[in-house]
């Protein structure tokens, strides 16, 4: 076959494919998406033909003509958490691996940015959608109404009215207590807790609540009293800088602890160096435990123990649960909830 690059005034089509290899428009087609039967030589015109054409899928085009996209959307409240750019990272691979790309963007967390981008998702541009709750925002049930598939991340209900994946904040934090009373801590402090210590119901849980109910399941189970004046209250800044100075007030208040949870890393290496600045030992005066299981967390002095987040399963969960959901599954919407290893390191001492 003799065929000749085309003029570039015009983007080659598939049309001009089927011409220049002298074959019909579907074998063009079942040559491109690779299925029907065909001989070795003439799929082999073809692919010759659009190598010489240099034709390219006009992906709008395709989109318009089988009502997807195959693009995923993410939405964030930040990506300068640690865990949750290492969660964004894992699932654009992950949806990379099944055959699509993940747009990531962020929303505010003042007012209800969440609640905001759900309304503003377009069908037209994203399959469909993967929201990380934020610790800021109480979502309603109407807001998860949405007209598009909807997969959510992290510790708040949807009201079993969409899937969600999470961990077992309740079961890892009481594990990770159970690690440091069987290491010999008899008096923990806590850092992070978003609100005074039981000083009034909460409607709507989220990290904070469940893992400090966790600790105090914990503690009641061995005898050991979690002392309100023990725990930080931090807010919802759960940086290294709040882990410090919530850590400093204890230790300016005299307070008595051997063993500190930071509700998170960052909180908990925050929490390091107010311990090393003030001449204390980890682990040897006080150990600590941290949550989310950073990069960062192995790499420090000493290495942090912290309880694994579980990334690489949720984002598997995640993608697969809204490609189902995305192909039409009419499954009842789940709560995908999984129990975590602790990863000891030297920021505790060896169990008993």
């Amino acid at each position: 076959m003799s065929v000749h690059p085309r003029s570039s005034a015009r983007r080659a089509t598939l049309r001009d494919v089927a011409r220049t290899a002298g074959v019909s428009l579907k074998t063009a087609s079942n040559v491109l998406n690779d299925s029907g039967r065909m001989t070795p030589q003439t799929r082999q015109r073809v692919q010759d033909a659009i190598e010489v054409l240099g034709y390219t899928v006009n992906s709008s085009a395709r989109s318009l003509a089988s009502g997807t996209t195959h693009v995923l959307s993410l939405a964030v409240p930040t990506l300068r958490s640690p865990y949750l750019s290492q969660l964004a990272e894992a699932l654009i691979e992950v949806a990379r691996g099944h055959g699509y790309a993940l747009q990531v963007t962020t929303y505010p967390e003042e007012g209800h940015g969440s609640r905001a981008h759900l309304a503003a998702v377009d069908p037209r541009v994203h399959d469909g959608t993967l929201l990380s709750m934020s610790e800021h925002h109480d979502l309603v049930p109407a807001d998860l109404a949405v007209s598009h598939p909807l997969v959510c991340l992290g510790s708040r209900t949807t009201w079993g009215l969409v899937d969600r994946v999470t961990t077992d904040d309740v079961a890892n934090s009481a594990a990770a207590t159970e690690l440091l009373l069987a290491t010999g801590a008899s008096r923990l402090a806590v850092i992070g807790a978003h609100r005074q210590f039981r000083s009034a119901a909460v409607a709507v849980e989220g990290n904070a609540e469940l893992r400090l109910r966790g600790i105090e399941q914990a503690c009641e189970a061995r005898g050991v009293a979690l002392e309100p004046a023990l725990v930080g209250v931090t807010g919802f800044d759960w940086t290294i800088g709040t882990g410090f100075r919530s850590m400093e007030a204890l230790i300016a208040q005299g307070r008595r602890f051997d063993a500190v949870l930071g509700l998170n890393d960052a909180l908990a290496i925050g929490a390091i160096s107010a311990l090393r600045a003030h001449g204390l030992d980890v682990p040897g005066d006080v150990q600590v435990v941290g949550f989310d299981n950073i990069d960062e967390a192995a790499y420090l002095s000493p290495p942090l123990t912290s309880v694994d987040s579980n990334i690489g399963w949720i984002a598997e969960t995640a993608v697969v649960r809204l490609i189902a959901r995305i192909n039409g599954s009419t499954e009842p919407a789940r709560t995908f909830r999984r129990t975590s290893a602790i990863i000891e390191r030297g920021t505790t001492r060896p169990r008993r």
